[in-house]
């Protein structure tokens, strides 16, 4: 089945399946099934098999799935078994969390270069990195093809940053700005702003 075929919701499961797996493994373990998968992540295990079931067999029934060959699958899948290369541009509070954060490395995904307008901050370092001026962004990144964006910059900030990205060449983009971004339908984006995530919530909440 085409990648276009399936539907984004199965798209991001995946990930949610692998990092299941990563544990097991983590733990020991080397043999698992999708009802022990289901009771873990409150997903039935029918639907774990009709998500898996777009891309192949991967496990016998009766015997389950070796936990190591489904995450070298899903790895290859979700094209994370390669290093990819990101792009920050907003080394705010936000930002230079992410700089720091250790669990993208691990997991197929590398913060290789940061972007801010503030002269103040630009010619930085923060981490192992050196804070580059924004201006420079189309040009650095299309050079070293970077195609993954974070965007952690204001709002007011993010749209342009986010033109900037598409000049460069940048075909994924990860918004923390708590804006919806216009840009052309080729580019994927998603979108992590706390507080809408916690206004659903609440909408649960007594």
């Amino acid at each position: 089945m085409a990648s276009t075929e399936i539907p984004d919701i199965v798209i991001g499961r995946l990930p949610v399946y692998l990092r299941a797996l990563s544990l097991m493994a983590a733990a020991g373990q080397e043999i698992t099934s999708s009802h022990e998968l289901g009771e873990k992540l409150g997903i039935s295990s029918a639907q774990i098999r009709k998500d898996l079931s777009h891309f192949g067999e991967f496990g016998k029934q009766g015997t389950g799935y070796r936990i190591s060959h489904l995450q070298e699958q899903l790895r290859r899948i979700l094209k994370v078994d390669r290093e990819w290369t990101v792009a920050l541009i907003g080394v705010g509070d936000v930002g230079q969390a992410l700089v720091r954060y250790n669990g993208f490395r691990d997991r197929g995904f590398r913060v290789a270069l940061a972007f801010d307008t503030d002269p103040v901050k630009v010619g930085q370092p923060i981490g192992d990195l050196t804070i580059q001026d924004i201006a420079t962004l189309p040009d650095v990144v299309r050079e070293q093809d970077v195609q993954i964006a974070v965007i952690a910059a204001p709002a007011k900030a993010a749209q342009e940053v986010a033109e900037l990205c598409v000049q460069g060449g940048v075909r994924a983009i990860l918004n923390y700005a708590p804006i919806n971004l216009a840009v052309p339908k080729v580019i994927h984006v998603q979108y992590l702003d706390p507080v809408t995530h916690l206004q659903r919530m609440t909408y649960y909440l007594a």
